[in-house]
């Protein structure tokens, strides 16, 4: 039985408290969580059946001998300082997207990790998706050929009111912009199905609402193969979301994955057909149903795997910190104005830094 606890009971945390709490999870229970703001702390606790404490030394103190996994779903710019305060308690950690926003952070979460010798889980769960999973292995077999170009599009929509629910969001510090929130699973995918990237080029704007980052943008990636990437990524769809998509165009096939989170199978061509081909379609258009759902019980069951195996993660830190890499270094692009070469120290890039020190 491996033993979880969560760090933060906002958003995200409710669907980890209703897969655990419905058994979703194999070999699993959920032991304690801890958030600072009340009203949360009330809401999770009488939803879930789960004591909940406000802060997570007082949660290690009364459970931690319990607990083997601790789940960190605050925002974004605090998962580095997190981290940092659990390590002491020598337990794996599983970190949501993005792991970090800056990369010194992330790199620092790496090498604590291994101090500790402990496992650093960073959450993409779009990998688990059915139709990802064929894509990745028509990849990985050659059925593509040689790819010419990939491209992946969020056309979502976030309001202001969005924004509004919690201070954090839309900041430099905390959260960063529809590229390093948002988009940040898609270009994992991206980077994940074409390989190393060499360069990026990148624009932005803050299109329909008030605040400090970009809502849409656009990047230009090669990547080490010869291969472009496109990185089609806005919050200002009206009125309602679009699509969270990939293509992959290679010159012998051509597959793209759709749907609202890269979950619906849209087109599944080569020109050399194989028994099944023909099923894909019909099996993986609509699949999964619950999008946030199934990608998230099959990544827990993925880490709980890992761990009663000792097995290699698929989304360790050093392979969460590739793509944190590319999107700062979007970000480096937007303020030189210039294309920006991997590997890269980030100068210009804003991600992770309060906005009052920017203007210093």
């Amino acid at each position: 039985m491996i033993r979880f606890a969560l760090v933060g009971c906002g958003r995200i945390a409710q669907k980890y408290g209703a897969l655990f709490s419905t058994n979703s999870i194999n070999d699993s229970k959920l032991v304690a969580a801890c958030e600072t703001q009340a009203e949360r702390r009330d809401h999770f606790e009488n939803t879930y059946k789960t004591p909940v404490f406000s802060n997570l030394y007082a949660m290690m103190e009364k459970y931690g001998r319990e607990i083997d996994v601790v789940a960190i779903l605050t925002e974004s710019g605090t998962h580095a300082q997190v981290v940092q305060q659990l390590l002491p308690y020598q337990k794996h950690l599983l970190v949501e997207k993005p792991m970090a926003l800056r990369l010194e952070d992330a790199d620092a979460m790496i090498k604590g990790c291994d101090v500790a010798g402990v496992k650093l889980f960073v959450v993409k769960q779009n990998r688990f998706n059915l139709p990802v999973v064929k894509l990745k292995e028509a990849l990985d077999a050659g059925r593509l050929g040689k790819i010419t170009m990939g491209t992946v599009r969020v056309r979502w929509c976030r309001r202001q009111a969005y924004y509004d629910q919690d201070a954090w969001r839309g900041t430099w510090a905390m959260d960063g912009g529809v590229f390093a929130n948002q988009a940040s699973h898609h270009i994992d995918l991206l980077e994940w199905m074409l390989g190393e990237p060499v360069s990026v080029f990148a624009k932005s704007r803050t299109a329909l609402v008030d605040i400090e980052v970009e809502d849409t943008g656009v990047a230009v990636i090669t990547f080490a193969s010869g291969a472009i990437g496109i990185v089609e990524a806005t919050n200002a769809t009206r009125p309602v979301d679009l699509e969270g998509s990939i293509s992959i165009l290679g010159e012998k096939g051509t597959v793209e994955i759709g749907g609202f989170a890269v979950n619906e199978m849209k087109v599944w061509n080569f020109e050399e057909s194989l028994p099944g081909d023909e099923d894909v379609l019909a099996n993986y258009h609509t699949n999964p149903p619950d999008v946030y759902g199934f990608g998230h019980v099959a990544y827990l069951n993925h880490v709980v795997d890992c761990l009663e195996k000792d097995g290699q993660s698929l989304v360790d830190g050093l392979e969460g910190r590739k793509s944190l890499e590319l999107i700062n270094a979007m970000y480096e692009s937007i303020e030189t104005g210039k294309e920006v070469a991997l590997k890269f120290t980030p100068r210009q890039c804003k991600l992770g830094i309060a906005q009052d020190k920017l203007k210093r």
